[in-house]
């Protein structure tokens, strides 16, 4: 989708350089500044994205998880 934004010379300029320097296109380097925006202001979804990959793997048995954290526990001074 196509749209028309408003930016500070400022950053317009820091956008090219990062842009010249990443060897993207502008469009390219806003659009994934404003995917890491959303991603930081809508921490629900990342809540609810963490507790659906808990809810799959809940019930799942590591056996080297469990070895490893015997191994651990019964070399702890209790």
């Amino acid at each position: 989708m196509k749209t028309a934004v408003s930016v500070p010379d400022e950053i317009f300029k820091d956008v090219e350089r990062l842009a010249r320097r990443a060897r993207k296109s502008r469009s390219e380097v806003y659009s994934a500044a404003l995917k890491e925006y959303v991603a930081r202001h809508a921490p629900d979804e990342i809540t609810e994205a963490m507790n659906r990959v808990c809810e799959r793997v809940k019930d799942e048995k590591d056996t080297f998880v469990a070895a490893a954290s015997r191994r651990v526990l019964e070399q702890a001074e209790w």
